[in-house]
C-alpha cells in the first residue's frame, strides 16, 4: 500500500513539474492533460482506498518514507499516516481539484485578455497556472497524509506559498497583489503561533511523531508549566491554543479572517479550490487529528467555540450586503468554517469533518456556478446587474440552485445533516461558551438563508441582466464547465443522506478520532437512523428558520424589491457597519501596517539617516578628514622637524617597554 500512498501523493507533483518546467514545449493542451490526468490518478486511487476502508480490505497505514535527519534524539521524517481520517480527506481533496482541473480548462481558456501585450508575465500563463493548482493538490496531500508534526508543518506552509501564488495569479492587478500579500502576511500571523505550538510539542514529548506524542498526552494532561512570572499555565491548554492559532490563521477564524474575501481576486477556480475543500479547512483537519490533545484541556475547547460561534454568525451578517457574487459566497465559506469550528469545540469533531467533507463538495459548486455566471456575463460580478439566467443557463441554474439548497440546510440534502449535528451536539455540551455558541449558531441558520437566496433570485429570477450586450450574448457555458458542476451537485444532494451514520453515529473514526466519555456530544443526541434524523429536524428551530429566511429572501426580493431598498435606507448605521465589515480593515490597515511603517520610518531616520549614514559613513569620512587636516601641518618639510619627532617617539617607546 505505500506506493499507493506515494503514487497518490507524487502524481499531482509530477504534473506541477511538467507543467511548470516545460510547459512553452507541451503547450496548453498538454499541461492541462498531464496535470489533470496526475491529480485523476489520484482521485481514482484515493477512492479505492476509501472503498477498502469501507469494505474492510485495508487497514490503517502508519509508516515512514524515509528519515531526514536525526538530531539529539528527536527524529524528523517523512511519512504517511492513512486511516478513516485520511481516507475521506485524500477523496474531497483529490475529487474536488479533479474537477476543479477540468472546469479550469473552459474558465482559463480565453485568459490571454487579462494581460497586457507587453506583460512577459502573460506568457505561458494558462500552462504556469495549471502547474500551480496540481502544486497546490499536492501540498494538501501531503498535509492531510502526514505522520508527524514536521510534514505537517510543510504541507502547512507549502498550501500557503502556493495560494499566494494563484491569488496574486494575475500580477498586473494592483488588487490581485495587495491581495495575495495580504494573505500572506495574515496567514504569517497564525503561523507564528502554530510553530511556537509545534515547538512545545517537541520540547516536552520529545518526539513529532503523532503516534507517539498522542501515546504519552494522557500523562501530561495535568502538567503545569511557567511561561512568564509566578503563573503556571496548563501545556495542553498551550500547546492547543498556539496550534489553533495556526488554524485560525489558514481557516479564516475572527480576528484572522480578513484575507478571504479579498482572495477573490484570484481566477474563479482558485476560489473553488483553496476556499471549499482544501486550504482553508486545513485548519479544521488540523484539530481535529489534534483530538488526543484538546481532550485534555477545556480551556482550548472553549476557545475555540467562542472563536467559531464569532465567525459564524458575524461573518454571515456581511454576506448579507455584499453585491460582488463571489464575495457574497466567501463569506458564507467564512461562516461554515465557523459552523466547523463550533462542532470541534464540542468535541463533535466527527460532524465537523463530515460538515467539512459535506461543504466542499457544495461550496466549489458554488463557486463553479458563480464562474459560469461571470463567464456569460462577460466578467461582470455585480449581482445586481444580474436576473433572469435561469433561462439562458439552465444547467448553472439547476446545480446553483442544489448547492444554495444544500448550504441552507435543506432537509435531504447533505448540509441539512451535518449542519443539524452539529447545532444539536452544540445543544447536548456543558462546555463553557456553549450558551452563547448556540445561540449563535442557530440564528446563522436564517442569516445563512437569507444571504445565499438574495443572491440567487437576484442572479437568476427576474427580468433579465440589465446589460442588452450582455443578454443578447447570454447562453450556457461549455460542457468542459458544466460537466464539474454535475459532478459536484451529485454528492451535494446525496452524499449527507449516506454517510451521516456511520461517519458521525458510527465508528467510522474509531481509530483516528479521541473523544473522552464526558465529552461525547454526538453520543447523547441518540441517533436512531437517517429517518429519524428528518423528522428530528422538523421538530426543532434551525429548519424553520432556514425555511425563514428563504421565505424572507423570496419575499423581498422577488415580490417587494422596494423593500430592500427602505430597509437599508432604515438602518443605515447598521447597514454601513456590515458594508464596512465592522472597519476590522481600516483598524488592521492604521494599526499593524500604519505602525509597522511608522516603525519603519523611526528606523530609517535613526538608524540609516543618523546612525549609519550620518556617524557611521558620513562620521568616518569626517574623522579621516578632519585627521588629516591635523596630521598633514606635522609634514613642514624641515628635516630637523623630522628627527625631533623622531627622537620624541623613540623616548614614548622606550618609556613604555621600561613600565612593562
Amino acid at each position: 500500500m505505500k506506493t499507493i500512498y506515494l503514487l497518490i501523493a507524487l502524481m499531482p507533483l509530477a504534473g506541477a513539474i511538467i507543467a511548470g518546467f516545460f510547459g512553452g514545449r507541451i503547450g496548453r493542451a498538454g499541461a492541462h492533460w498531464v496535470t489533470s490526468a496526475g491529480v485523476g490518478i489520484s482521485a481514482a486511487l484515493s477512492l479505492y482506498v476509501l472503498a477498502g476502508f469501507v469494505g474492510g480490505n485495508i487497514e490503517p497505514f502508519n509508516g515512514s518514507v524515509y528519515t531526514w535527519m536525526v538530531s539529539d534524539g528527536l527524529t524528523m521524517e517523512i511519512g504517511f499516516l492513512v486511516d478513516e481520517l485520511t481516507a475521506m480527506m485524500m477523496v474531497v481533496v483529490t475529487f474536488v481539484s479533479f474537477c476543479v482541473h477540468i472546469y479550469t480548462i473552459g474558465y482559463m481558456a480565453d485568459d490571454a485578455h487579462n494581460w497586457p501585450k507587453e506583460s512577459l508575465a502573460g506568457k505561458n500563463s494558462y500552462q504556469r497556472f495549471f502547474s500551480y493548482i496540481s502544486l497546490f493538490t499536492f501540498s494538501m496531500l501531503m498535509l492531510v497524509m502526514a505522520n508527524n508534526f514536521l510534514q505537517l508543518f510543510f504541507g502547512w506552509e507549502a498550501v500557503g506559498l502556493v495560494s499566494y501564488l494563484l491569488i496574486g495569479f494575475w500580477s498586473v492587478r494592483p488588487t490581485a497583489i495587495f491581495a495575495n500579500l495580504k494573505a500572506f502576511l495574515v496567514n504569517r500571523v497564525g503561523d507564528f503561533g502554530f510553530i511556537l505550538g509545534i515547538a512545545a510539542v517537541a520540547m516536552y514529548f520529545n518526539s513529532l511523531d503523532y503516534a507517539e506524542v498522542f501515546a504519552q498526552a494522557p500523562g501530561l494532561a495535568d502538567k503545569q508549566i511557567t511561561l512568564w512570572g509566578d503563573h503556571s499555565w496548563s501545556l495542553m491548554t498551550v500547546i492547543g491554543i498556539l496550534l489553533f492559532i495556526g488554524a485560525m490563521g489558514k481557516s479564516a477564524q475572527v480576528p484572522l479572517h480578513v484575507w478571504l474575501p479579498d482572495s477573490m481576486e484570484g481566477p474563479t477556480p482558485i476560489s473553488a479550490l483553496i476556499h471549499a475543500a482544501t486550504m482553508v479547512t486545513a485548519g479544521v483537519f488540523m484539530v481535529a487529528r489534534m483530538s488526543p490533545i484538546y481532550e485534555f484541556t477545556e480551556t482550548a475547547l472553549t476557545f475555540i467555540l467562542v472563536i467559531g460561534a464569532t465567525t459564524a454568525f458575524f461573518t454571515g451578517l456581511i454576506g448579507l450586503v455584499q453585491n460582488d457574487i463571489k464575495r457574497v459566497v466567501a463569506y458564507s465559506t467564512l461562516s461554515q468554517l465557523g459552523y466547523m469550528m463550533v462542532a470541534l469545540g464540542v468535541s463533535a469533531y466527527a460532524a465537523g469533518v463530515f460538515h467539512l467533507m459535506t461543504h466542499a463538495f457544495f461550496k466549489a459548486l458554488l463557486f463553479l456556478a458563480a464562474g459560469s455566471v461571470i463567464i456569460g456575463m462577460h466578467h461582470d460580478q455585480d449581482i445586481r446587474n444580474m436576473g433572469g439566467i435561469k433561462k439562458y443557463m439552465p444547467i448553472t441554474w439547476i446545480t446553483a440552485l442544489l448547492g444554495s439548497l444544500a448550504l441552507i440546510g435543506f432537509p435531504g440534502f447533505s448540509g441539512f445533516f451535518s449542519k443539524d449535528a452539529i447545532i444539536s451536539a452544540v445543544s447536548h455540551s456543558q462546555i463553557a461558551g456553549s450558551g452563547y455558541a448556540y445561540v449563535l449558531v442557530v440564528l446563522g441558520v436564517f442569516v445563512t438563508a437569507l444571504y445565499s437566496f438574495r443572491m440567487y433570485f437576484l442572479v437568476f429570477h427576474g427580468e433579465g441582466p440589465r446589460d442588452e450586450h450582455a443578454k443578447a450574448h447570454l447562453h450556457e457555458s461549455p460542457k468542459v464547465v458544466t460537466i464539474p458542476l454535475i459532478l459536484l451537485a451529485i454528492p451535494s444532494v446525496f452524499v449527507g443522506m449516506f454517510t451521516v451514520g456511520p461517519m458521525v453515529f458510527g465508528d467510522w473514526f474509531k481509530n483516528a478520532i479521541f473523544v473522552l466519555p464526558e465529552h461525547d456530544t454526538l453520543g447523547a443526541i441518540g441517533y436512531q437512523g437517517v429517518g429519524w434524523f428528518l423528522g428530528h429536524g422538523f421538530m426543532t428551530a434551525p429548519l424553520y428558520l432556514a425555511l425563514g429566511g428563504l421565505g424572507v429572501a423570496y419575499y423581498i426580493y422577488m415580490k417587494k424589491p422596494e423593500i430592500a431598498d427602505k430597509a437599508k435606507d432604515m438602518a443605515g448605521p447598521i447597514y454601513t457597519l456590515l458594508d464596512k465589515k465592522y472597519w476590522v480593515d481600516e483598524i488592521y490597515q492604521a494599526v499593524f501596517a500604519g505602525g509597522s511603517r511608522g516603525l519603519g520610518k523611526v528606523f530609517w531616520f535613526v538608524g540609516d539617516r543618523v546612525l549609519i549614514d550620518g556617524l557611521v559613513v558620513n562620521g568616518a569620512a569626517k574623522s579621516i578628514g578632519w585627521f588629516a587636516t591635523v596630521v598633514r601641518h606635522l609634514q613642514s618639510g624641515l628635516l630637523y622637524h623630522y628627527a625631533i619627532a623622531m627622537s620624541l617617539g623613540l623616548l614614548l617607546l622606550l618609556t613604555w617597554f621600561v613600565i612593562l
